[in-house]
């Protein structure tokens, strides 16, 4: 049976990290965190719940995924957010892969939840991300904070059965907090693009992005929910190529 490392970053997780950890056991031959200093209890929680904790200074999403998976005792590697846990039914699943592994990587749904109640709707589910691999076929990319697992030109990918169970915002002001961050970090990389490229993303992608997940992604079918979720998703699109503009002039 193939060992399996599960590897999660962490800053200020002392809320999350224990739940986190304890969807893994039975599955983890290791669990690793990889923390950027956190001033609270997280470094703690981890050790107390037999997690290898090892301290690296925060460059970003991508760098210290990539860091993070270097980490690791095995090749074959989980990786989750200090927010998510597995369910059952994933389990099971990661539990016969790794009996019998025979793909590059594997691919599963993430369930996101918004005040403690799953989202399926507004472009949130099913959300597939691959999050199971060998660290030796792929590296993290994609652009800050949105960053991907990309395996290399010819990789096989299969799909588990199973969520990945996403406690992301337990709050409003959460949700609309990290939509704050994620445009400002999404806005720096972008400041270097063509004016007219980030003009006219700013003017016509965010009312497309909230019709298509209001209308066409059965948004308004959560209610008020639904309108606050579509809303600030469209609301981020606009503030990363507006603040893109800004900070290409300042």
């Amino acid at each position: 049976m193939n060992k399996l490392s599960v590897v999660i970053i962490t800053l200020n997780e002392e809320e999350n990290i224990a739940r986190c950890i304890d969807s893994v056991k039975g599955i983890a031959d290791e669990v690793l965190v990889v923390d950027s200093f956190s001033a609270d209890k997280t470094a703690y929680i981890a050790k107390s719940k037999g997690a290898r904790v090892i301290e690296h200074a925060f460059e970003g999403h991508i760098q210290q995924k990539n860091w993070a998976k270097e980490q690791a005792s095995f090749d074959c590697v989980l990786s989750l957010d200090a927010d998510e846990c597995l369910s059952d039914e994933l389990r099971r699943s990661i539990i016969e892969v790794k009996g019998k592994w025979v793909a590059d990587g594997y691919t599963v749904n993430r369930l996101n939840f918004y005040c403690g109640q799953p989202i399926r709707t507004c472009g949130w589910y099913p959300d597939k991300k691959l999050r199971l691999w060998d660290r030796t076929k792929g590296a993290w990319a994609g652009i800050n904070p949105h960053d991907k697992f990309a395996l290399m030109p010819g990789a096989n990918i299969s799909h588990l059965e199973g969520d990945i169970l996403h406690y992301t915002y337990p709050t409003q002001q959460a949700f609309v907090a990290q939509k704050e961050k994620f445009a400002t970090i999404s806005a720096q990389h972008l400041k270097s693009r063509n004016i007219l490229y980030l003009l006219t993303k700013m003017i016509f992608s965010p009312p497309f992005k909230f019709v298509r997940i209001y209308f066409f992604e059965l948004g308004f079918t959560e209610g008020y929910t639904g309108w606050i979720i579509c809303y600030y998703q469209s609301w981020e699109v606009f503030q990363k190529y507006f603040r893109a503009i800004k900070y290409k002039f300042s």
